[in-house]
């Protein structure tokens, strides 16, 4: 799995932070970066519970 933020949907809630902070984490303007492009097994169910919670609809995963 490949998780990807679209940065122009984001809008640094950080909740997919507080989910998953393997994988996710706010930077210095505020706004989440994946730390992990390619997410490994044990945190896949994290991130798609994040992409489900994500207000703005910001995260994909493929």
């Amino acid at each position: 799995m490949k998780a990807t933020i679209d940065e122009d949907r984001c809008r640094g809630h950080g909740i997919c932070c507080t989910l998953c902070p393997e994988v996710f984490a706010l930077n210095d303007d505020g706004y989440t970066v994946v730390l992990t492009p390619e997410v490994p097994a044990e945190f896949e169910d994290a991130v798609r519970t994040a992409i489900t919670q994500c207000p703005e609809r910001a995260i994909a995963a493929d």
